[in-house]
């Protein structure tokens, strides 16, 4: 996750004082939007609409929505749904076929652990085995002709959580702009979208925290000097499972359908766009550690930083300089 951080200064500019806020709760957290320099609330009102909407469409968590309707008739037929669904699920299937992490088809694994829920546990290895078959992203159609979504085997399901908070934060920051709103935060449950140019200060930078990894949701490690983007984080220390002595965190591993083993406590990604940051913080979590040449030819990748075990600091593709760290229980390399 991450925070907006203020370094201790304590002047606000007077733009900065012209605020709109707004807060939300849906896509199973707590939201915050907030404007600078607008004339109404409007814009915040219509924004959580349009979450609303979208999470209508795009949650597994509810019987009935497209992404639904299309897990409902999995190994029976395509179900057609709206541009901007299969736009999503299209675009997350393809993903899903690269193997580097990140898979839309693992919803079966997911309910099957539960991990974040009251009844979470660990799965026995033939329960495991079982969902392990259904969740091959090459078992999935797309057909761009009519925008429809045929999972062939009964009982896959998408779940496309690990890509909607970026893709609709996305469509906020299009609807702000298209009306002329310069400044703002989009704060979707610790996946941050910075817009337009700071006014919280001076030098027009935004600070972005990272979250410590060991102490309650807000509590920074590293502060981030940046201009407008998006700051997403993969992180293994807010929804996990303890259980006979082990912890067992959430991001779940395709080809293993245990938890994801590395040395990462979490990782960060500064993007151009939130879906962007998304895919990446999976890409690089997967990974375990800095990738050579990640995003060398993607200017709209700005970088990320590495938190391990250890209470190391990793920095790439930032200037170290605008890395300041917070805590000295962490080591900045």
């Amino acid at each position: 996750m991450t925070t907006l951080a203020y370094n201790g200064e304590s002047a606000i500019p007077a733009f900065a004082q012209q605020r709109q806020h707004q807060a939300h709760h849906a896509l199973g957290t707590d939201i915050d939007l907030t404007l600078f320099g607008s004339d109404s609330d409007q814009y915040l009102q219509t924004a959580c609409q349009l979450i609303d909407q979208y999470e209508d469409r795009l949650t597994v968590n509810r019987t009935a929505s497209e992404v639904m309707a299309i897990n409902h008739a999995a190994g029976q037929h395509p179900v057609q749904v709206s541009a901007a669904t299969y736009t999503l699920v299209h675009q997350a299937v393809e993903l899903s076929r690269q193997n580097f992490g990140f898979n839309a088809l693992i919803g079966p694994l997911v309910k099957l652990w539960h991990i974040g829920f009251d009844n979470a546990h660990v799965p026995e290895q033939p329960a495991i085995n079982d969902r392990l078959t259904l969740i091959d992203p090459n078992q999935v159609s797309c057909n761009d002709t009519d925008f429809s979504v045929y999972l062939k085997v009964t009982g896959m399901e998408l779940d496309l959580g690990a890509i909607a908070k970026g893709y609709i934060a996305d469509r906020i920051q299009d609807y702000w702009e298209a009306f002329g709103q310069r400044a703002g935060m989009i704060n979707l449950g610790g996946n941050l979208l910075m817009v337009g140019t700071s006014p919280l200060h001076a030098d027009g930078q935004w600070r972005v925290g990272i979250q410590d990894p060991t102490t309650d949701r807000g509590n920074a490690i590293a502060s981030v000097t940046i201009g407008p983007c998006s700051a997403v984080t993969s992180g293994i220390y807010e929804r996990h499972l303890e259980f006979n002595g082990q912890s067992y965190h959430h991001i779940l591993d395709s080809k293993t359908g245990y938890p994801r083993q590395n040395d990462l406590e979490s990782v960060t990604v500064f993007s151009k766009t939130s879906i962007d940051g998304e895919i990446e913080t999976t890409r690089l979590f997967f990974a375990g550690q800095p990738i050579p040449g990640w995003a060398a030819n993607r200017p709209d990748i700005y970088g990320a930083i590495f938190v391990t075990k250890q209470r190391e600091i990793q920095v790439v593709g930032l200037p170290t300089e605008r890395v300041t760290l917070l805590d000295k229980r962490f080591t900045l390399i």
